[in-house]
């Protein structure tokens, strides 16, 4: 990418997310803002600029996952630190945005997590959030303030455009009712039939899988999902997907939770190839995975929604070719 024009963009990184932010900066043609994040012995965090923003166009790239209060927090400092710098605009990359299956109140006495933290987000003076596949597309009007709201599917749809011929008589398989419209959109794009499963939560940790609706006999399945959490849900329809006859099973998630116990869950499941992308930091505690894992980046996908934002051009050209958001 040439960096004419650039000279005022300011991209900088959480301590968790900064390997992402640095492939979006490779892919505008810019260095990395540097800032630094002290964390005291009673656990309080101090962000400090190590360089002059006033006036620039400013990001800050976080993806609030794991440990997610300490991430938020962080981002929230950011923010102000920021805005008390003098810069012009600070626009929130959250490719993962933590507390986002709290986006209702399904029960008595609950709250609307999702909500708080885009309250918290809007009063700390962001002026933008640039999000990736969120958990549900109506958390975009919990904020105040411009959201736009990119799918990671082009990722997904280059990477398995290129495995194809090896994919056989595909079926897309939905792993729940909610992510039929995701499913059906790739079943559109790659060329594949459309199945559902029925699926009961029994708690947090535990899914009951019963049916499937439509026919695996003899087809590769893909499952697709926004996220990947415990592994309940996914290993659960695989084993049943092969039960129904299906030849082999292909996982795949834009946000990589895997937590409590999913990834030896995963690795001792059924599923040949699990396929996520870097939206969550990804480290040695996937190695149980082995080449059961493929990762994507999307960097490039990014770093492009920022270089468009921070020209003033539109991000149409980045919703072509998506799947559709889960409901």
């Amino acid at each position: 990418m040439i960096n004419d024009g650039n000279h005022m963009l300011k991209v900088f990184a959480g301590r968790h997310s900064r390997v992402l932010a640095e492939r979006a900066c490779e892919y505008i043609g810019l260095t990395i803002g540097e800032a630094r994040t002290d964390v005291f012995p009673d656990g309080e965090l101090l962000v400090r600029l190590q360089e002059d923003v006033r006036g620039r166009d400013c990001y800050v790239v976080s993806s609030t996952c794991d440990p997610v209060n300490d991430n938020l927090m962080e981002l929230l400092i950011f923010i102000d630190c920021l805005k008390r710098a003098s810069a012009r605009r600070v626009t929130i990359v959250t490719p993962y945005f933590g507390y986002g299956r709290q986006d209702r109140k399904d029960k008595g006495r609950v709250p609307i997590t999702a909500k708080l933290v885009a309250n918290l987000i809007t009063a700390s003076r962001a002026d933008r959030v640039l999000a990736l596949d969120l958990h549900a597309a109506q958390i975009q009007g919990f904020f105040d303030i411009p959201v736009d709201h990119l799918s990671a599917t082009p990722v997904f749809l280059d990477y398995f455009e290129s495995i194809r011929e090896q994919l056989g008589d595909l079926c897309l398989v939905s792993p729940d009712v909610g992510n039929v419209k995701v499913a059906e959109g790739f079943a559109n794009l790659l060329g594949g039939d459309l199945a559902i499963i029925n699926k009961r939560r029994v708690s947090g940790t535990e899914v009951v899988t019963e049916h499937i609706i439509g026919s695996v006999q003899g087809k590769t399945v893909l499952m697709f999902d926004d996220m990947i959490s415990t592994g309940g849900t996914i290993c659960e329809a695989a084993k049943l997907a092969l039960e129904h006859g299906a030849t082999e099973v292909f996982a795949a998630a834009t946000h990589g939770v895997l937590c409590g116990g999913a990834i030896e869950r995963i690795a001792a499941s059924p599923i040949s190839k699990l396929v996520i992308t870097d939206t969550i930091p990804v480290d040695s505690r996937l190695a149980p995975l082995g080449d059961k894992l493929h990762v994507l980046s999307v960097g490039d996908l990014v770093g492009e929604a920022v270089r468009r934002i921070h020209h003033n051009l539109s991000l149409s050209a980045l919703f072509k070719r998506t799947a559709g958001t889960k409901r």
